[in-house]
Order: C-alpha cells, then sequence, then structure tokens
C-alpha cells in the first residue's frame, strides 16, 4: 500500500470517528482515484450512514437543517445523492418519500420548492431519464452550481397542476 493510500486511509477514518461529513466529500476526490469499487461503495456506504444518523438527530430534535452550515450542507447532500440513487433505481416510491422529508428539512426556501417538484415526480411515477429530459432544466442547473436540480423547464408548472388539481379532487 502506497504512502498516500495509508495518509488518505487515515484522514477517512479520522473524519468517520468524527462524524465530519464534510471533510469525506472534501477527501472524495482522492478516494476514487486510489479505492477500488468495493472500498469506494464502502466509502460512500459511510457517508450515508453519517448522514442518516444527522437526519435521525435533527428529526428527534424538531430543527431544520441549516443550509449555511457545512455539516448541515453535507449531510443534505448526501440524502440527496440517496434520493437520487433510489430514483435512479427505479424505487419512485422510496425517493418520493426521500424527496418528500427532504422538502420539508432545510431553511433554504429554494431546495425545499426544487425538492418538492422532485418528490411529485416521483410520486407520479415519472422516471428519473423523464424527469431529467422533461421537466429539469440540466443547464440552468449547472449555471446555478447548485448539487441538485435547481431549475425546471415550463413542464414542471404542469406537474403541479396535475398534483393540485388531483389534491383538490380529494
Amino acid at each position: 500500500m502506497t504512502n498516500e493510500v495509508t495518509k488518505l486511509k487515515d484522514k477517512i477514518f479520522d473524519a468517520q470517528n468524527e462524524g465530519d461529513i464534510a471533510a469525506l466529500y472534501i477527501l472524495e476526490r482522492d478516494a476514487n482515484e486510489y479505492f477500488d469499487e468495493t472500498t469506494l461503495h464502502a466509502y460512500y456506504q459511510n457517508i450515508l450512514d453519517l448522514a442518516l444518523e444527522r437526519l435521525t438527530t435533527t428529526l428527534e430534535e424538531h430543527r431544520r437543517m441549516q443550509m449555511q452550515e457545512i455539516q448541515d450542507f453535507a449531510t443534505v447532500r448526501a440524502l440527496y445523492e440517496y434520493a437520487i440513487e433510489n430514483y435512479s433505481a427505479g424505487s419512485s416510491i422510496d425517493a418520493a418519500a426521500l424527496f418528500e422529508v427532504l422538502a420539508g428539512l432545510t431553511d433554504d426556501l429554494k431546495f425545499s420548492n426544487a425538492l418538492t417538484l422532485h418528490w411529485y415526480a416521483a410520486q407520479e411515477n415519472i422516471s428519473l431519464d423523464d424527469f431529467m429530459n422533461n421537466i429539469a432544466d440540466v443547464n440552468a442547473t449547472q449555471q446555478a452550481e447548485t448539487f441538485y436540480i435547481s431549475a425546471f423547464t415550463k413542464e414542471a408548472q404542469q406537474l403541479l397542476d396535475k398534483v393540485k388539481k388531483t389534491e383538490d379532487n380529494e
């Protein structure tokens, strides 16, 4: 094992022991460079486990995550990536539930509104591909430099109208 890999593993171990998700994301590029697929999977699973622990604590404390606070931001990012992973795997129900939680989890109204659209799309069984191709505005999201889909096409309004109509009829 090279000296770089040993140092990286030590840094990761320290970050995990401290519950420092942000530090783990800072080490992500190096992890991708030096680790095999199995080790990388374990690395990302550790990030998710820490994020789920922080989510549980946040919900128990009846508080919202503060997107300006680095650990809350990193936690939300990890949970969003997990939701997208579920959505990508065709688990629309699980993804919708995660998006619903995320939509109400933070103090960031823009994030909340964006995740509400994710939630509605997953709830309506719109595939991730269709969501990305028809509802998300990927170019505008890239320009906004957000870690989540934050810009949407006009078709997003049609989705909102459909959901509202369904709710009104219930």
